[in-house]
């Protein structure tokens, strides 16, 4: 299993209220041979923004073209809140060899910022 990835992580913050994103709902997905996204994930952030795992235990996954969809216009309609992006987009490249990928949101209704964590 040496250099399979293994983890794919999120951590939302919503910038505007210095706290995290709770409930917000996630998606991974990993484009095929054919172009094609399959969907890995979908969920929500728990009560600290986070998903910790969004790749299927015990199923190997390696290089390749992956993208987690937010989508941010549920969790700004909680918010009472009126956002200009329904959805926030990360597509990224997963290189030979990494095994952990975390991929933070730093979030507010008018604009949003992304970074690779640790």
């Amino acid at each position: 299993m040496v250099g399979t990835l293994i983890r794919v992580s999120t951590h939302v913050l919503d910038t505007s209220r210095g706290k995290p994103a709770s409930g917000v709902p996630v998606r991974l997905e990993r484009r095929d041979g054919a172009g094609e996204w399959a969907q890995i994930f979908a969920g929500r952030t728990d009560d600290d923004g986070r998903c910790g795992q969004l790749l299927i235990e015990g199923k190997e996954f390696g290089a390749g073209e992956y993208r987690i969809t937010f989508r941010t216009e549920t969790y700004f309609r909680l918010q009472d809140v009126e956002g200009l992006y329904p959805q926030v987009e990360i597509t990224f490249h997963v290189r030979e060899g990494e095994m952990h990928y975390h991929i933070p949101l730093l979030l507010s209704p008018n604009g949003y910022t992304t970074y690779r964590g640790s």
